[in-house]
């Protein structure tokens, strides 16, 4: 047995020699672009280079973006590719290098932003309806022509069925004290409602407002908007990250990262799928940004800074922010309100 141990000792020590002799591999080399690494378009044409600090003979190199194999080199000349992906946002860049009988893994962050700059919007509005101020608005939706609002807040939480022409709330889930409620989206003949900071969600029958389940978030890190498609829930958590969700078991299956003509962008407080885009409030901005769900990227921005002016109940301008966008498919328009605005807006869209 002893003798036994001392050759798994000296088998060991023979490895740790063979490949940590000498300086260290991943430091003797340095990644480069021909263009700039923080505003890469998708499809464009770019050239890698791996330069050494020092005389150095490669065996080979692979390239990889994101885990996907780019190519590979027997030597140091530049590698030109094509950077082709499906989401935008920031990717990672390696290079898996064999030499001098040992291996190293170097690396960059690459941002892939969007290649058109958004198309700016304005609005007129169609008609206004009030809207309870009580409620600190964080999810609107229609379904089957009834408008359901999740309202936040500790100790002011929950969920309501309320009539679009009156806006009386029809009915009320309150939620424990301890829960802050933020977006919520029906699919399924389920309302999803999330919490912020409390990573659990709840689900609720649509007809009877019974709530039925509890949900747990995966690796998102907190719960701020809703939407879905029929088939993928899209959920946001105040990150660049736009999460896409089982619609029958909530997991969380993957991203989007939404991003611009120039960076990430954050903080989406509701979301509303409207005709294949998600539009989203972002968190005290009155505008809304219009997402690809494919690629993340933004493809238009709604100004409603002048809203404001329409309604009376403003006393916290900080709090009483744009928030809350609903649009009926029934009847193919679009509404908006915010944290307790007293009025909701039916809004149309006007290219700028």
């Amino acid at each position: 047995m002893r003798s036994y141990n001392l050759l798994v000792v000296l088998i060991l020590s023979l490895t740790i020699l063979s490949c940590g002799n000498g300086k260290d591999l991943s430091k003797s080399f340095k990644l480069t672009l021909d263009k700039p690494e923080k505003s890469l378009k998708n499809g464009e044409t770019v050239t890698v280079t791996l330069q050494p600090k020092g005389d150095i003979t490669i065996d080979s190199v692979i390239y990889k973006l994101d885990g996907k194999i780019l190519g590979s080199k027997t030597d140091l000349t530049a590698l030109t590719t094509d950077f082709k992906i499906e989401k935008l946002g920031e990717k990672k860049l390696s290079a898996a290098i064999f030499a001098e009988g040992k291996q190293a893994l170097i690396d960059t962050q690459l941002l892939f932003v969007a290649s058109n700059t958004p198309t700016l919007y304005s609005y007129e509005i169609i008609n206004t309806y009030p809207h309870n101020t009580s409620s600190y608005t964080q999810g609107l939706e229609f379904h089957d022509g009834i408008l359901y609002e999740s309202v936040g807040e500790y100790g002011e939480s929950g969920l309501l069925k309320t009539d679009l022409e009156t806006g009386e709330i029809l009915e009320r889930i309150d939620l424990d004290k301890k829960y802050f409620a933020e977006g919520l989206t029906v699919v399924n003949d389920k309302i999803i409602q999330l919490t912020w900071r409390e990573n659990v969600g709840f689900i609720y029958d649509v007809n009877s407002l019974e709530k039925t389940k509890t949900f747990n978030y995966g690796r998102s890190k907190e719960g701020w908007g809703l939407c879905n498609d029929g088939s993928v829930v899209y959920k946001s958590d105040g990150t660049e990250k736009i999460w896409l969700l089982d619609p029958e078991t909530l997991a969380e299956q993957d991203y989007i990262q939404v991003v611009d003509s120039k960076k990430l962008r954050s903080k989406y407080n509701e979301l509303e799928w409207v005709n294949g885009k998600i539009y989203a409030n972002s968190y005290q901005f009155d505008s809304i940004s219009i997402i690809n769900p494919e690629t993340g990227a933004i493809e238009g921005v709604v100004d409603l800074r002048p809203l404001k002016k329409e309604i009376n109940s403003i006393q916290d301008k900080d709090n009483e922010v744009l928030n809350g966008i609903a649009f009926n498919p029934e009847t193919n328009k679009l509404y908006v309100t915010g944290k307790h605005w007293d009025k909701l807006f039916e809004i149309q869209l006007v290219k700028k």
